[in-house]
């Protein structure tokens, strides 16, 4: 597996001359991949990214972030075309990235909670299903899978648990639909991150190691050890990303719930965190 970070831990929106300088400071720090969200207010050119990160021999994913205009299960039919409309566009800067992995919570706009009965949520991921799958095989023509990410209660209401989204990628049924797991998440609503991950079993493709307060990995109570030891007794091999994210960047830290610093600087969250999961996967 191959350890990496995502460049919300320093900026937010990204452009290619700061994300230059970001590749050089995580490769001299000792990560292998670099997480590059899709975001529509930015000025990346994917390709030249994606070149940026290979001159510092660093491998690339790609992270979709759902806004209020781009929600596949909306009843608005017209955010729900927003939603296929953007994730093809993350589909397409996935590719010019030279990203395998496109991920992110790709249903509904995060920060939307609702409660739903059986039956409407029957029909809701009815509708999600066949969106995805249509998505799914657009990602395989380009070259990329789709890794959806449960997010806990106060973020989503619909898709939570491992569980909810093994469900999910059984019923789209497509090789390119795959499942993206994030321990500050699971922290929040599973009984034992081991367990999850364990029953995400093969379809699990990407993986975020994120503290329970999303400070470095190892400096909170995540159990880290029961992680590192299902990771490896399903065998996973895909990356393993540090996301967290900077309170000085305004928009993004309301996002996140991000009121305070989370370590002494931003630099110091990545390195301890890398030393932590170094420190984890040798172990186990």
């Amino acid at each position: 597996m191959r350890l990496g970070v995502n460049t919300w831990v320093w900026t937010s929106p990204l452009n290619n001359d700061e994300l230059g300088r970001l590749a050089v400071k995580v490769s001299e720090m000792g990560f292998q991949h670099i997480e590059i969200p899709i975001e529509l207010s930015n000025d990346v050119d994917y390709a030249r990214a994606g070149d940026i990160a290979g001159e510092r021999g660093l491998t690339v994913s790609a992270c979709a972030a759902m806004g209020p205009e781009q929600d596949l299960i909306s009843p608005d039919a017209d955010i729900r075309a927003g939603g296929m409309k953007y994730v093809r566009y993350c589909i397409e800067s996935a590719q010019a990235l030279g990203a395998t992995n496109l991920i992110g919570p790709m249903y509904s706009a995060v920060g939307r909670t609702w409660q739903q009965p059986a039956d409407e949520r029957e029909r809701d991921m009815e509708l999600l299903t066949g969106e995805l799958r249509e998505l799914a095989t657009y990602a395989g023509e380009h070259g990329v899978v789709l890794c959806i990410e449960p997010l806990n209660r106060f973020e989503t209401s619909f898709i939570n648990l491992a569980s909810q989204a093994v469900e999910l990628i059984d019923r789209v049924g497509h090789p390119s639909c795959a499942i993206m797991l994030d321990t500050f998440h699971m922290n929040i609503e599973e009984r034992s991150l081991g367990d999850a991950i364990r029953a995400a079993g093969t379809r699990l493709k990407h993986v975020h190691a994120c503290e329970n307060d999303r400070g470095a990995p190892g400096s909170g109570h995540v159990p880290w050890d029961d992680v590192a030891t299902a990771l490896l007794e399903i065998g996973y091999d895909g990356p393993v990303v540090i996301e967290s994210f900077t309170a000085k960047v305004k928009s993004i830290a309301r996002a996140a719930a991000i009121w305070r610093a989370l370590a002494v600087s931003q630099d110091e969250l990545a390195e301890e965190g890398l030393r932590h999961l170094r420190k984890i996967f040798a172990a186990a």
